[in-house]
């Protein structure tokens, strides 16, 4: 396993270079990078065909720098300076624990303060370059995919919010014995809590915009399983603990051609230091699991993949809003159904009966999924009717 990216250079290319990049942290950036380029270029093949306009904004131009936004720009300014020069300062440390580094109260306060100092003097230089002698209105045109960065910060933001709580609600053990930890940690998300109000997030804000709602799903959902399966990815090369249950099954035969860890693997060196020690290792990641699991993260991210494939190519096909996200809404959860019966996970008894919270969560997607594209096709079958 790979728990930092210093890890996955040093074996796969003899780099040693130090660097404080978590290896899970690292894939879910490229997953947001990944979805938001596949979402720009489906707005812009949808207001090519007229499905959405571009947007009129008033804004006044040439104002000045208000004493709110140097004040914004200060206290940004600060709170990376304020970690930046302790992290440079104290690398040794930032490496071996960036997470700890950077949740933390430790920082530099000489680097806050120039930090602060930089930043307002930018944004005040930046607003002065625009200045007017006369500050005027004027409409600005915006189109939907000049959006698309601040949907992905919205959805990040919101998305790390809502996959925590979920996460806390599916294993409160876990909160009550260290709550501090547990709200500050990049670990323990649960991907359904992030989907649910990142998605929510995104619709206020699509809304307030003009955007309509039913197009931007339909842009979303091929995004939204290329990052899914693209972050996948990460949990399997950090071994993040989201794998399967035990699996000594000998591998069957039609896989016979493939690696023995696609079938079954024991994640030595995993993130969370989770199993027994492994003879003659030292450091933070020595430990490997007793017996071989089945590699989860690694069947979502070949699904995960393989379905964004299956929604790219028949998006230009389906011509209904609305029909593209209830068809995304059936095989994710369809998918991330049947991997719960082979992953480990906290589980709810209802009427004696074990069940995850995804296998409730995927279980409504795929109803609301298949209810969406029934309303939709009989909508579409009414107009089709009240036009001849």
């Amino acid at each position: 396993m790979y728990p930092s990216v210093t890890d996955i250079l040093r074996d796969l290319f003899g780099l040693n270079l130090a660097l404080p990049i978590q290896t899970f942290g690292f894939f879910v950036a490229i997953a947001f990078l990944c979805g938001s380029y596949v979402l720009g270029k489906e707005l812009k093949r949808m207001e090519g065909l007229g499905w959405m306009n571009s947007l009129t904004e008033r804004m006044l131009i040439g104002k000045p720098a208000s004493t709110q936004e140097l004040v914004i720009a200060a206290v940004v300014g600060f709170l990376i300076g304020f970690k930046l020069i302790y992290g440079a300062l104290h690398y040794g440390e930032l490496v071996d624990d960036p997470q700890g580094v950077i949740m933390s109260a430790k920082g530099s306060w000489l680097g806050g303060l120039l930090g602060a100092a930089l930043s307002a003097w930018s944004k005040k230089r930046e607003k002065d370059k625009e200045k007017l002698a006369k500050p005027e209105w004027r409409n600005v045109e915006i189109h939907p995919y000049d959006l698309v960065g601040n949907l992905t910060l919205i959805a990040a933001a919101g998305g790390l919010i809502g996959a925590k709580i979920f996460h806390i609600l599916e294993d409160t053990t876990d909160f009550m014995r260290d709550p501090i930890g547990a709200l500050t940690s990049f670990s323990g998300l649960t991907f359904y809590g992030g989907l649910i109000v990142g998605a929510a997030s995104v619709l206020w804000y699509a809304r307030k915009k003009g955007i309509p709602l039913l197009r931007l799903m339909d842009a979303t959902a091929p995004a939204l399983m290329l990052a899914y399966g693209v972050g996948r990815i990460g949990c399997q090369m950090a071994g993040d603990g989201d794998w399967g249950i035990v699996n000594t099954h000998p591998m069957p035969d039609w896989m016979s051609f493939l690696p023995e860890w696609m079938w079954a693997f024991d994640y030595p060196h995993n993130v969370n230091g989770v199993g027994i020690p492994i003879p003659g290792c030292e450091g933070k990641h020595c430990a490997v699991l007793p017996e071989t699991v089945y590699p989860t993260p690694f069947y979502e991210s070949v699904m995960g993949i393989g379905l964004f494939g299956f929604l790219w190519s028949i998006r230009k096909k389906l011509l209904m809003p609305g029909m593209m996200f209830c068809i995304y809404l059936v095989v994710n959860g369809l998918e991330r159904f049947f991997i719960e019966k082979i992953r480990v996970n906290a589980t709810y008894d209802i009427l004696g009966h074990a069940i995850t919270q995804a296998e409730i969560i995927s279980a409504a997607l795929v109803l609301v999924g298949i209810t969406g594209i029934w309303l939709i096709r009989k909508r579409g079958a009414v107009s089709s009717t009240s036009d001849q």
